[in-house]
């Protein structure tokens, strides 16, 4: 509509920013909004397409971008009281790319307190709320965007997943987020730009959506080492796939390894038989991710040490304790035992590169719960079992980052009371584009993407 000019620019915008100031209220997702630049930044990209100039593939998208991507001019918090006044003077490479093909800057949108956890809320801004019942979570630590995305407030979303926190909130709001291969979508600046936990992504309310929003974001760059040689115009390509014969593997419960309540392995189950009706061979699976957890558990020490324990030191008692507690644990880590992780995140891709040679997709849940209370820091009980911290309920999503393959949670039912629920597909290493052809396959057979919050 905007390249055809049913629409300009500042109109998309001008909607958009209505929608924040009508829903924003109940669920707290856009924590920062910059309208009187929007609506400029509107106003130059109308006259840009009516000069016949060439205009990018989000010409005229307004986006509010996740509150630990730092964007020039825009506060940009982290969610930590230590940089509540932050105002970056440039934008960090996923903002720039998103700019560069035409994105509207709307605002920012909320974190947990430096992406810690994948519950959304911190000091500063508080909670976010999820659209489909405001006493519950939205997940994380893209939870604003995700909510955002949900309700209305803008069309496409930049959000960052090390374990889960692309997966985890789209699951629980009803859109698509994908962990990409790691160094499809490089970062700059980065001060371990050789290392693979962590990846910047795309979130959409549909697969194209998605899809459309990696075409702009992915793709080399010098400042990235790690960066894949693709160019992103490859996720430009059609999407429309025939999924006959696909070898599909599914485990509703990661064979038992980890406990999965019974809503949410349902919806699991029956994403298995909507393959299956698909024409794909569909059969249960045991994937073994044996030596996962330590593996995550310690690399992601590892980071948090080297990323925020010359904060923690400068700016005592104002850092979340969790965050302080796995700097500390990070901290105490040997090389040894950085080492032996190492080579267990070798092993585990090996694992599934073999997998991936029996198999074309593998079917997981997201998260191992539906949306939770909005008022708890982290689910203490899955299917009966306690959880020890933050990061054990969240164990579905971050034992797949440690293989290395792309991995999307794409929406595959409601729970009996309307909650939403994701179903991660997971592709071999390097298959992003397969990936999101099997995932809109799937989206057009379900059409649960199509459902939204009832927020007026």
């Amino acid at each position: 509509m905007l390249r055809a000019r049913e629409v300009s620019a500042r109109e998309v915008v001008g909607a958009h920013l209505d929608r924040i100031a009508a829903v924003n209220p109940a669920v707290n997702a856009v924590v920062t909004v910059c309208a009187e630049r929007a609506m400029a930044e509107a106003a130059a990209a109308d006259e840009r397409l009516a000069s016949g100039a060439g205009v990018g593939p989000l010409h005229g998208l307004p986006i509010a971008h996740k509150d630990t991507h730092e964007t020039a001019g825009v506060r940009t918090t982290f969610g930590s009281p230590v940089f509540a006044d932050h105002v970056p003077e440039r934008d960090e490479l996923i903002v720039e790319r998103m700019r560069a093909a035409g994105a509207i800057t709307i605002g920012k949108t909320n974190v947990p307190e430096f992406a810690a956890g994948s519950h959304t809320f911190n000091p500063i801004f508080g909670t976010t709320r999820n659209p489909y019942d405001t006493a519950k979570s939205a997940g994380g630590s893209s939870g604003g965007a995700a909510a955002a995305l949900a309700a209305g407030m803008h069309p496409l979303a930049d959000g960052s997943d090390m374990g889960g926190s692309l997966r985890n909130p789209a699951s629980f709001n009803n859109v698509v987020g994908l962990r990409p291969t790691p160094g499809r979508v490089p970062a700059w600046p980065s001060s371990l730009p050789w290392e693979t936990m962590a990846t910047a992504g795309p979130m959409g309310r549909t697969v194209a959506d998605a899809a459309l929003l990696l075409s702009a974001i992915a793709g080399p760059d010098p400042r990235a080492p790690g960066a894949l040689g693709e160019p992103g115009s490859v996720f430009a390509a059609p999407l429309e796939h025939d999924v006959r014969g696909l070898r599909v593997g599914f485990s509703p419960d990661f064979g038992g390894a980890l406990p999965v309540e019974p809503e949410v392995a349902r919806v699991v189950t029956e994403a298995a038989k909507t393959f299956a009706g698909l024409g794909c061979v569909v059969e249960e699976v045991r994937p073994d991710l044996s030596g996962a957890d330590e593996v995550f558990r310690t690399l992601r020490a590892w980071q948090f040490h080297l990323a925020f324990g010359p904060l923690i030191e400068a700016h005592p008692g104002r850092v979340k304790e969790a965050v302080v507690a796995n700097a500390a644990a990070g901290r105490a880590l040997s090389g040894e035992d950085v080492g032996r992780a190492k080579e267990g995140l070798a092993a585990l891709f090996h694992r599934f590169r073999e997998f991936f040679g029996r198999h074309d997709l593998l079917l997981l849940p997201v998260s191992q719960l539906p949306p939770f209370d909005v008022g708890l820091e982290y689910p203490t009980e899955v299917a009966g079992e306690p959880m020890r911290d933050y990061l054990d309920w969240m164990r579905s999503a971050c034992h797949v980052t440690v293989t290395g393959c792309p991995a999307m949670s794409v929406p595959g039912g409601f729970t009996p009371d309307g909650l939403p629920v994701g179903v991660q597909l997971v592709a071999p290493y390097g298959a992003d584009l397969a990936l999101l052809r099997h995932g809109r396959a799937f989206e057009r057979a379900t059409r649960f993407a199509e459902r939204r919050p009832a927020l007026e």
